[in-house]
């Protein structure tokens, strides 16, 4: 595969601050070291994610761990604001992703699995793929009327879902896994940022479970490749989506085919 040797922007936009590091952070630390400008999103601050806290308190030290986060990675964090377990597929949804991609104006985005184990997850997913295409849409309704519409639809790609299964438990196989190996530590120094989920599951299961999870995670699907450690990818090649495959021509010789 010929590199592509333009640096892009690209946007990982998932549903909760500490998503994009767990699922694909290892590409975009790659993508980073290549010149890429790298924005990561949540569709919330993460307002549910503590046990003692209230969801204001939790959602501001989230919006700054995944901050610090993206930081690492020369990156930029951006929230929707929507709440947890109230992420839908709604006109509120939509106008707000149509005007981060047109404020953003990525190459390529990444999103979650359409089948997965959550429903923020799932909804998100689709919140994503319309907005790839409506962003480019000048009539497409957005939260700032006065962001110009994006020039292009995006390459649009869904990572792997938790375990790598639907919510019927059966496996979902990635169409191709990028070597993440020589950023591994990166990506597990990034999910470190986000200390308040660390530190939730350290109470809970009596070790470093949040790390230890990727990592385990990260090697089961390099051993797909013949790699330490992956993050396995599926394109979205629906009419009118590009069907270049930008993440494998940015990444080279890390990208494998499945």
């Amino acid at each position: 595969m010929v590199e592509r040797q333009k640096p892009g922007t690209i946007l990982a936009l998932m549903a909760h601050p500490d998503d994009a590091e767990f699922l694909c952070g290892g590409t975009l630390a790659l993508l980073a070291a290549k010149g890429w400008a790298v924005h990561i999103a949540a569709a919330t601050p993460g307002d549910a994610g503590a046990a003692s806290l209230q969801p204001d308190e939790i959602a501001a030290i989230r919006r700054r761990e995944g901050a610090s986060a993206a930081g690492l990675v020369g990156g930029t964090f951006h929230c929707l604001e929507r709440r947890d377990l109230r992420v839908f597929y709604d006109e509120d949804g939509v106008r707000r992703a149509h005007s981060l991609l047109r404020k953003v104006r990525p190459d390529l985005v990444i999103t979650h699995s359409p089948a997965d184990y959550l429903l923020d997850h799932e909804e998100i997913s689709k919140v994503a793929r319309t907005a790839c295409f409506g962003a480019a849409v000048p009539n497409a309704p957005a939260l700032d009327a006065n962001l110009p519409p994006c020039g292009k639809i995006p390459c649009l790609y869904y990572a792997d879902p938790i375990e790598g299964i639907d919510l019927f438990g059966q496996p979902v196989r990635p169409s191709f896994a990028i070597d993440i190996s020589s950023v591994l530590n990166l990506k597990l120094d990034m999910l470190a940022r986000h200390a308040s989920q660390r530190e939730w599951l350290r109470l809970h299961h009596g070790m470093d479970e949040y790390l230890e999870s990727a990592r385990r995670w990260s090697q089961q699907r390099g051993a797909l490749i013949g790699a330490a450690a992956a993050e396995g990818f599926r394109q979205h090649l629906g009419h009118a989506y590009p069907r270049e495959n930008l993440l494998l021509a940015a990444l080279g010789e890390k990208a494998r085919m499945l």
